[in-house]
């Protein structure tokens, strides 16, 4: 082996007793976060329309009080429906297990749903038919028509019936390590320039104040000040100074010496931060000095995001640099050809950029094996978790090599994410950058409170071309007919807005994507789907249309601008009265971000600090009078 050389909508009965069905359009995906359910849409949401019957009970009692003239007249339908009843009376009744779910709870049995369970192999059809578009096989297909058929639907925020599960992911056995003789391989690449190592220890403790960045960890090698520092190669300079890199960020100072070093790291920073370049380029560093892959081997690298658009965008990033040492890249994920990327990954390469799910998916495929992986990204942990990935991302976790080295990211550190980085990353390096959960410093955020949802509009109308005059715009809204609406309100006044949500496909989605990228729109409007993994420079206005359901939101929210250092982007906030709760989180990020907080917002966030103290008093009131009679 030589080393690598630098060089349904529905279907309704009308009176001729004929079907009429119309395929709506499918999701790619059916699984639901439930953080995000019923307040907030997701990109993995998925409408089924609802299914319309017409009832005519009250013709037919009509019919039967008319003369006897047109008692002699057998209305077509009316005697369609009698041959459902008579089949329906025939039928044994259904097993109780079997009622749907949204009948759960009803004491009697619905005779549709009793119709319908009679004739499952027809109600599977049709959902086979309303689902077909989001999977690649019958057998995926009809694996999510039965998902259908046995009732696990919820609702979405807009009342629409959404089915709640896809098909499980079974997470593949972990390998027993001890078993296999694994080649060894190098980490460590680093070492200090002369600059760094001739810092004095007050000057480490002043720079590292400079950054922002706290570091807890055993022997942590000091932060870097210019990339000529970590010693890369002629030909990844030269693509990092083609991308306009021209010092690193925070995250990059400290994250690069410590990865290029052989340590797992604890990345923790705010979106924006550049934290794609900080484990990228070390990872071409690492792979270069490993033997070339041979038939059937590879990948070396894996990098995993929560979503597709985030994976995709990570891929793009990382072909950037990748090409200066003719290293391959794929992305696998939700929503493209599994064929194309079995054929993909079959050809071979050095990095694979995936989502939890169909990564396992190609596992399970034999289209890769991780036997030659010793680079391991988990990215944006924080937000798989939320998303419900924890048994995959172990799953995959288990297939790796325990000498590798891991690398965790994520903008939040919570509890769960910590226990799996204690027991997936060896002695790792901590590094946070600002604190955990906050704003963006670089971005000016004007919250506006405004008298109710009426006003939002308007409001949008008039600010918008001033916007658009410093750049592109990201406008968030909560909920997917919300989207449309501000689409269609501003294609009216003449503005170039396109709209991003759950109900777009994937090709449509990366269409979307791409258009906004190159100009064609100057507006975007969108649902969480684009809160994260988004990085697009134009974007210079973030507007919360809708507040976000949480602060975490909030700020990934308005992390699509001021991206990589950039001290332009301006992220607006519109909060109506009822919203009052929220002002108060919202005063507090703002305050730690030394950002102003307007009059307005400060007395909405007081209305709700004095209602809640009077509450005190009405409860300890009440409390005495309960003693006193007692």
């Amino acid at each position: 082996m030589t080393k690598r050389k630098f060089g349904f909508e529905g279907f309704n009965i009308n009176r001729q007793t004929s079907y009429s069905f119309e395929q709506s359009q499918a999701p790619q995906r059916l699984y639901v976060p439930p953080s995000s359910r019923y307040s907030h849409d997701n990109y993995e949401d998925t409408d089924l329309d609802n299914i319309d019957y017409e009832d005519n009970d009250a013709a037919k009692a009509a019919n039967d009080t008319g003369n006897g003239a047109e008692k002699e007249e057998i209305d077509p339908l009316d005697a369609f429906m009698e041959g459902i009843h008579e089949e329906m009376r025939a039928a044994p009744p259904p097993k109780p297990k079997e009622k749907l779910e949204r009948y759960k709870d009803d004491d009697e049995e619905d005779p549709m749903e009793s119709f319908l369970m009679a004739k499952k192999d027809v109600g599977l059809t049709l959902a086979a038919d309303a689902l077909r578009a989001g999977y690649d096989s019958d057998e995926e297909v009809y694996a999510a028509a039965k998902a259908v058929d046995a009732g696990m639907l919820d609702y979405d925020s807009d009342d629409n019936p959404v089915v709640v599960e896809k098909k499980k992911i079974e997470p593949i056995p972990a390998l027993d390590h001890s078993l296999i003789d694994y080649e060894p391989f190098n980490k460590d690449f680093y070492q200090d320039s002369a600059s760094i190592s001739g810092m004095s220890e007050q000057d480490v403790m002043e720079y590292k104040k400079s950054l922002a960045i706290r570091v807890s960890g055993f022997d942590v090698p000091r932060p870097v000040k210019t990339f000529e520092d970590c010693g890369f190669s002629t030909q990844l300079m030269h693509a990092i100074s083609k991308q306009g890199y021209e010092k690193p960020t925070s995250i990059q100072c400290q994250a690069l010496p410590i990865i290029l070093s052989g340590r797992d790291i604890i990345g923790i920073a705010k979106t924006g931060s550049g934290k794609t370049a900080a484990f990228v380029l070390p990872m071409i560093v690492h792979i270069m000095d490993q033997p070339e892959l041979q038939k059937e081997e590879g990948p070396i690298g894996v990098i995993c995001a929560p979503t597709r658009e985030l994976a995709h965008q990570i891929y793009l990033e990382t072909k950037k640099f990748a090409k200066s040492h003719g290293i391959r890249v794929s992305a696998v994920y939700g929503g493209m050809s599994k064929l194309d990327q079995f054929k993909e990954l079959k050809a071979g390469c050095e990095i694979v950029i995936a989502t939890p799910g169909r990564l396992i998916d190609m596992l399970k495929m034999k289209a890769l094996t991780m036997s030659r992986v010793t680079y391991l990204v988990l990215d944006e942990a924080d937000r798989m978790f939320d998303l419900g990935f924890e048994p995959q991302i172990r799953s995959i976790v288990g297939q790796i090599r325990p000498d590798r080295q891991t690398l965790l990211f994520s903008a939040t550190m919570p509890r769960k994410v910590e226990k799996l980085a204690r027991e997936i990353l060896s002695d790792p390096v901590r590094v946070t950058v600002g604190e955990v959960g906050m704003a963006n410093e670089d971005i000016t955020q004007v919250v506006h409170v405004i008298p109710s949802d009426a006003e939002k509009l308007p409001w949008l109308l008039e600010k918008l071309p001033g916007m658009i005059d410093d750049g592109d715009v990201l406008v968030f809204a909560s909920k997917k007919t919300t989207v449309d609406e501000i689409e269609s309100q501003l294609a009216q006044k003449g503005f170039k807005a396109a709209a991003l949500h759950g109900d777009k496909d994937q090709a449509s989605r990366m269409e979307i994507l791409q258009k906004f990228k190159s100009g064609v729109y100057h507006v975007l409007i969108a649902t969480d789907v684009a809160a994260r993994g988004l990085d697009i420079k134009s974007i210079k206005s973030v507007v919360n249309f809708d507040i976000a359901r949480d602060m975490d939101m909030h700020v990934h929210r308005i992390g699509r601008t001021g991206r990589a250092g950039d001290k332009d982007g301006t992220a607006y906030t519109l909060v109506t009265q009822k919203e009052a709760r929220f002002a108060g989180e919202l005063v507090n990020s703002l305050i730690a971000a030394g950002q102003n907080v307007s009059m307005e917002l400060m007395d909405l966030a007081m209305k709700v600090g004095r209602r809640e103290k009077e509450g005190v008093v009405l409860v300890e009131v009440c409390v005495e009078l309960i003693l006193v009679w007692v």
